[in-house]
């Protein structure tokens, strides 16, 4: 056992003083007293990012050194000399010298096997509760033998020295494996604290055999486990979010010889437009004491909030504990997975509904990680555009995707999951000519997924990506199931499918040389006549 107050000393961090596992009530009363958040009708905190009011992605640097120079995928990784990390970190500790700091002694991951204990110390309170919320708080005799793994410092205050650090600009999130630390100085958005854990994870976990995943899981009584992974605007959120089956968490989780396990326990949700009737078990949180939102708009008067107004960000957000969610798990655990989905918003109007996957076929989409965007936000501009990001979060991946990718294909064979493709996107046409593939239709297909009743149906191959599609499920328009059916032009969607499929033969160049022959078969093949 190593307490994080005696650790902090030994690495040379002796704040003015220090405030260690500060409950809900006191870091709420001393956010307030300190004038960094106000308090909205209901109780909820609300608190202003300024400047940052999104993660800065150009601003993380990993300390690149003999730990990380083999094991770091550094095409996706900017990378920061040892030297420059230990003159910020001097600077760190000076600039700690004069601060009353919050820390916290958190678990990120609900499997004791393989959990990391995390130290996070923060200048602000409303920090400290946010964290509290996002990670998993021991009990008391876990607390008795809390040994600190990771140690992560966000100061906001901090102004970092491009010519000094080796930064680019003031704000830094700086990563050292080897040291086992993230230091965060110069932004205010308390993602950065939360995706930092995850970073840790995704980099220590591999070694162990355990995959973590950019997902949300949900299961049922049966113990009929499923993964949900997407990209935002998928539907990841909605669709895991099931009244019939028990919700394990949103986001962040890893997949051990144990079973599936959240990393968090609490929920960082998108609150812009935010509606009681689409999401009512989130809207909620917005009117409950000790949720912390994020630049969310509120009438100075009346402290009531306007969730519709993007003033302050149209990134806007609130953090809660998971035990406000209905059905959710406490316990962060459950067993093997049964079913694997991967979401996509295909807005060219290409992909089916649902498609069945092979395991290397599901190693191929799970690297390539694609959906599309709609452009719309520029006068003149009406095609979609496609997006893929690795791993279906490549922004928080230290290590290759192929690492990852093969992890994944390894437990899918060893627990023999089914795997799924399902397309939240576009119908009968792309976006601006068909619509929304229907939801009742997508949970409908889910639900036959996930009871198992799919595998009976009779599939077809899909010609230009080689998947099995169902020709009828039980409830839903046969017509949707073979996309080509539901275009007025069936020769457009032809070219239309032969461009998509480029789209991901380009996309998929760099991973060649690190998958084998079955996953590199995977690709899409553009048809003959086309």
């Amino acid at each position: 056992m190593s307490d994080s107050v005696a650790i902090l000393a030994e690495m040379g961090i002796k704040p003015k003083s220090v405030r260690k596992n500060w409950n809900e009530a006191r870091l709420y009363e001393t956010s307030v007293a300190t004038g960094e958040s106000r308090v909205a009708a209901g109780g909820a905190l609300v608190v202003e990012t300024g400047q940052h009011t999104g993660r800065s992605a150009k601003d993380k640097f990993t300390v690149r050194d003999e730990t990380t120079e083999n094991t770091v995928w550094w095409d996706n990784n900017a990378a920061m000399t040892p030297a420059h990390f230990d003159a910020l970190f001097e600077d760190f500790k000076t600039h700690l010298a004069s601060q009353d700091v919050f820390v916290q002694e958190l678990f990120g991951g609900a499997d004791p096997a393989h959990r990391l204990p995390v130290t996070v110390v923060t200048e602000y309170a409303w920090h400290s509760l946010f964290i509290r919320h996002l990670l998993r708080i021991p009990d008391a005799n876990e607390y008795a033998t809390f040994d600190s793994g990771f140690t992560i410092i966000n100061c906001p205050t901090f102004r970092a020295d491009p010519k000094r650090h080796g930064t680019r600009t003031e704000t830094v999130i700086a990563v050292n494996f080897a040291r086992r630390m993230v230091l965060i100085g110069g932004t205010s958005y308390a993602g950065e604290t939360k995706k930092s854990v995850f970073t840790a994870l995704n980099y220590y976990l591999p070694t162990s055999g355990v995959m973590p995943m950019h997902c949300s899981v949900n299961t049922s009584e049966k113990e009929d486990a499923a993964i949900f992974f997407g990209l935002s605007g998928t539907g990841k959120t909605t669709l895991s979010a099931d009244a019939s089956r028990m919700l394990i968490g949103d986001d962040e989780h890893g997949w051990s010889e144990n079973g599936l396990f959240n990393f968090e326990g609490g929920c960082y949700a998108k609150m812009i437009k935010l509606s009681p009737e689409a999401e009512p078990e989130i809207y909620a949180t917005t009117k409950m004491w000790g949720t912390v939102l994020e630049n969310v708009v509120m009438d100075a008067e009346t402290r009531e909030l306007d969730l519709d107004d993007g003033t302050l960000a149209e990134n806007s957000r609130g953090a809660y504990p998971i035990s406000a969610i209905p059905n959710a798990s406490l316990s962060g655990q459950c067993g093997q997975p049964k079913n694997l989905i991967m979401l996509t918003a295909d807005a060219f109007g290409v992909m089916p509904p649902i498609a069945k996957l092979t395991p290397a076929q599901a190693m191929y989409h799970f690297l390539s990680g694609y959906t599309a965007k709609v452009a719309g936000t520029e006068k003149g501009v009406t095609e979609p555009t496609a997006t893929f990001s690795t791993c279906f979060g490549g922004p928080f991946m230290p290590r290759h995707p192929s690492e990852y990718g093969n992890l994944l294909r390894e437990l899918i064979a060893k627990y023999d999951v089914d795997c799924w493709l399902v397309s939240t996107g576009w119908t009968g046409g792309p976006y601006g000519t068909g619509h929304r593939m229907p939801i009742k239709a997508t949970r409908a297909l889910l639900n036959a997924a996930l009871d198992g009743s799919l595998n009976k149906a009779k599939f077809r191959k899909d010609e230009t990506f080689g998947f099995l599609v169902p020709e009828s499920v039980p409830g839903v328009d046969a017509k949707i199931l073979n996309p080509r059916s539901t275009w007025s032009d069936p020769e457009a969607y032809d070219v239309q499918a032969a461009k998509l499929a480029d789209m991901f033969v380009a996309n998929f160049a760099k991973f060649e040389a690190y998958v084998d022959e079955a996953v590199k078969a995977a690709a899409p093949k553009a048809k003959a006549t086309v």
